[in-house]
């Protein structure tokens, strides 16, 4: 495998995806340069239908700013009670500039006396290079809680109990949340591709 690192810019702001990257992806030889660090990066705008749609978008645009391979996600959490929302919108639920508590609190709301709670995070990855755009996905099964639990994570979690669990993602060790997760699972496939990659070279 080579020694010299790969650079990868990673398509977003948020400190909580840029630590769960880096420590499934630890292991291997890349450098994450997040778009947070990379001064005057265009903004882009989330408008495509669907996760993938919006994952392939952010990585397209920064690789066509940077030159640079870089990596997107989209992720959404889909709640059947109501018929897959936030799904797309996950993060924009309560409102453009909502915060990851407006959103829960508003989700909490919707689900009021509802006995049906079942839901699950999906995750798609796009990743662009000069060789062409590559997705992994990754999906967890779980439920929506009454109220918040945990104090790790970011996001849903502390609302969301995955299948087999009693408590929250937010309530769970990273290295726990991590084998099981959305994100985990797509980062994992990810990383096996990586692995070839930089084993090659």
């Amino acid at each position: 495998m080579s020694t010299d690192p790969i650079e990868i810019v990673l398509a977003t702001r948020n400190e909580g995806k840029v630590k769960e990257i880096e420590r499934i992806l630890s292991d291997l030889p890349v450098q994450f340069k997040p778009m947070s660090r990379l001064g005057d990066i265009p903004e882009i705008i989330e408008s495509k239908p669907t996760l993938q749609g919006n994952a392939i978008k952010k990585a397209q645009t920064l690789f066509d700013y940077t030159g640079i391979p870089s990596l997107a996600d989209d992720t959404g959490l889909e709640v059947d009670a109501l018929s897959g929302q936030p799904g797309v919108r996950s993060a924009r639920f309560a409102g453009e500039n909502a915060t990851d508590a407006d959103n829960r609190a508003l989700l909490l709301n919707k689900l009021t006396g509802c006995a049906d709670r079942t839901a699950r995070f999906c995750t798609v990855i796009a990743y662009i290079d000069p060789e062409g755009i590559f997705l992994f996905e990754g999906a967890c099964e779980g439920r929506i809680r009454s109220d918040e639990s945990g104090a790790g994570g970011f996001g849903y979690d502390s609302i969301f109990e995955p299948d087999g669990f009693a408590i929250s993602f937010a309530e769970m060790s990273v290295e726990s949340k991590n084998r099981i997760s959305h994100r985990g699972k797509a980062l994992q496939k990810f990383r096996a591709f990586l692995f070839e990659r930089t084993a090659s070279l």
